[in-house]
């Protein structure tokens, strides 16, 4: 009687552990051919995109925020030309953005960098509608690095995303004090420019770390 007890109490345990550990996974993945301009860019960005279910975003949301994005970083002769769309399942914990959950979720699931997580909302403080994790602040969570975290909070999301992926691109969390300049602190539609030495330092930066590469 008691060997059946503790045969019972294990499979309680196990389908315990199982409900709990519901799996992360891959629902579905598309690669997009982005248009470029016109002569076409003397670089090449392929950026994943990553959402998932529950969170409120769509598809095709994201994919008209991307070509918003792309239209800026344009002016460094930088081309978006190439989208992989990922839809995810995962627990409600991987909803919004906190640094454990964001780890794990990255390390289940290792996506061609860089990748832009598109969640709900954030549990870090403080709080930002978007952040950008490059290698330069990614030491204590190496999974993270060369990724972007979007919140359905982020105000102008296109210019917002722009704005990350430079900070990526360039391995830099510095801000501009220029007006009308995309790396502004503040996100708004009038901030989308990029100097010269910004679109230098993003070009040589992101070769050397592979996140671009020299269109064919």
């Amino acid at each position: 009687m008691i060997s059946h007890l503790r045969l019972l109490l294990v499979l309680l345990l196990f389908a315990c552990q199982a409900a709990a550990q519901t799996p992360i996974r891959i629902q579905e993945q598309r690669t997009i051919r982005l248009p470029v301009s016109s002569p076409p860019p003397a670089y090449e960005l392929h950026l994943t995109a990553a959402f998932l279910e529950g969170t409120n975003w769509s598809a095709q949301e994201i994919r008209t925020l991307v070509t918003d994005s792309a239209r800026i970083l344009a002016q460094c002769n930088l081309g978006l030309t190439e989208l992989s769309l990922v839809r995810i399942s995962a627990p409600q914990r991987f909803h919004d953005y906190a640094t454990g959950p964001a780890r794990e979720l990255a390390r289940v699931l290792p996506l061609r960098r860089p990748t832009v997580y598109f969640v709900a909302d954030t549990r870090q403080r403080p709080a930002f509608e978007a952040e950008a994790i490059g290698r330069g602040n990614s030491r204590t969570r190496p999974e993270l690095a060369d990724t972007v975290w979007v919140t359905r909070a982020t105000r102008d999301p296109g210019i917002a995303l722009a704005h990350e992926l430079a900070h990526v691109l360039m391995n830099s969390g510095e801000h501009s004090a220029r007006e009308g300049n995309l790396m502004r602190d503040e996100t708004t539609p009038s901030n989308t420019h990029l100097s010269a030495t910004q679109c230098e330092r993003l070009r040589s930066n992101a070769l050397e770390e592979r996140l671009i590469r020299r269109a064919p």
